[in-house]
């Protein structure tokens, strides 16, 4: 016998095996204010399971409009519990898969260093022109927003400045990049993850003055790869994924 051959065999086993096994691509829906957070978790997920995870980013509400038109995406991460619960209903989202996978935290942000003080009294002033939201209509953290205004008794005052973006995505973009001088964003989107102070100006809306952003996830019922589409779901609620949900700011 060939010293080491036993081994080899072995070896060789196992690649057979490896090679077996399918590896399938997943379509995912994340909501926009999940951006971040989903690649640094679908690039774990796909190193730990060797799935391909392509990515699409927008508001929740288009999702639906998607997904009831027969997209074929394979999982919803949506940005509330509303619309995976009408997808379960609806026979689109397959029972027993929807879970909570994070809740989100609205904040008044401005990429001005000195804009934003910390009770969020700026709202009230004539230091800016433009307050970027995202559409209640559409996206959660829109109507998250629009509820905090209504609180503030500030709707009305600050309605010929409101600039609504799609997605929550968009309301950032429109504040990143100058075109409106504050706006609601999500916490996600502005916390480092290395805990470093997160750039620009918050203010960290109290949660009392808004509904509770609680984000399901769902399977969708049209999926082709079933088994992978769960174990996504899955992954979610492992101890690496919460890890790097709350890194972004998120609880669940």
């Amino acid at each position: 016998m060939i010293r080491g051959l036993p081994r080899a065999i072995a070896a060789l086993a196992l690649a057979a095996l490896a090679c077996g096994a399918r590896a399938d691509e997943l379509q995912v829906a994340v909501a926009a204010n999940f951006s971040a957070a989903a690649q640094k978790i679908a690039a774990a997920f796909e190193a730990d399971t060797g799935h391909v995870v392509k990515l699409s980013f927008g508001a929740t509400g288009k999702f639906y409009a998607q997904i009831a038109s027969g997209a074929p995406f394979d999982v919803l991460l949506a940005a509330d519990q509303a619309t995976p619960a009408r997808l379960v209903a609806e026979g689109k989202g397959l029972a027993g898969t929807r879970r909570t996978y994070a809740i989100g935290r609205l904040v008044l942000w401005s990429a001005d260093a000195g804009l934003v003080d910390a009770q969020g009294e700026v709202l009230k002033s004539e230091r800016w022109k433009h307050l970027a939201i995202a559409d209640p209509k559409l996206a959660p953290y829109g109507e998250a927003a629009r509820e905090t205004l209504e609180h503030l008794k500030l709707a009305d005052a600050v309605k010929p400045r409101l600039v609504t973006g799609e997605s929550i995505g968009q309301a950032f973009q429109f504040v990143s990049t100058g075109n409106a001088e504050l706006g609601f964003v999500a916490l996600g989107q502005v916390q480092p993850v290395d805990g470093a102070k997160p750039p620009g100006s918050m203010w960290l809306v109290p949660a009392n003055l808004y509904t509770p952003l609680k984000q399901d996830a769902v399977v969708l019922a049209s999926t082709r790869s079933r088994a992978a589409a769960v174990a996504f779901a899955d992954y979610l609620s492992s101890d690496k994924a919460r890890a790097l949900i709350k890194s972004f700011g998120y609880g669940w």
